[in-house]
């Protein structure tokens, strides 16, 4: 088994920056891609960033150039940096992965439990 634990979340003001992180831990061989979603009250949830297990990263529209997503493979964590946040990010964030467990050819999809964050006007 695998879990996904984010930390990070919080309340902060508009225009200001907030860092989340995700370590994955378990019954780990591999990990393949590494993603953020998010989920805003009433909609559903979305994919925000993501990165390859060698480093290259995509974002959504909205994020880019505002937020940073990064890994450590060695320490099997994925980090976001938000900067210059607007009241319209404020949701429950989730992290992803893609993990291989040991002595498998097959790659099983994980969530961790989410972290809410919050921007002020």
């Amino acid at each position: 088994q695998v879990q996904l634990v984010e930390s990070g979340g919080g309340l902060v003001q508009a225009g200001g920056s907030l860092r989340l992180s995700c370590k994955a831990s378990g019954e780990i061989g591999s990990i393949g891609g590494m993603n953020w979603y998010r989920q805003a009250p009433g909609s559903q949830r979305e994919w925000i960033a993501g990165v390859s297990p060698g480093g290259d990263t995509n974002y959504e529209t909205s994020v880019r150039g505002r937020f940073t997503i990064s890994r450590d493979n060695s320490k099997n964590t994925v980090d976001l940096q938000m900067n210059s946040l607007k009241p319209e990010d404020t949701a429950v964030y989730y992290c992803w992965a893609k993990v291989r467990p040991p002595g498998s050819d097959s790659l099983k999809i994980y969530w961790g439990q989410g972290t809410q964050v919050t921007v002020s006007s």
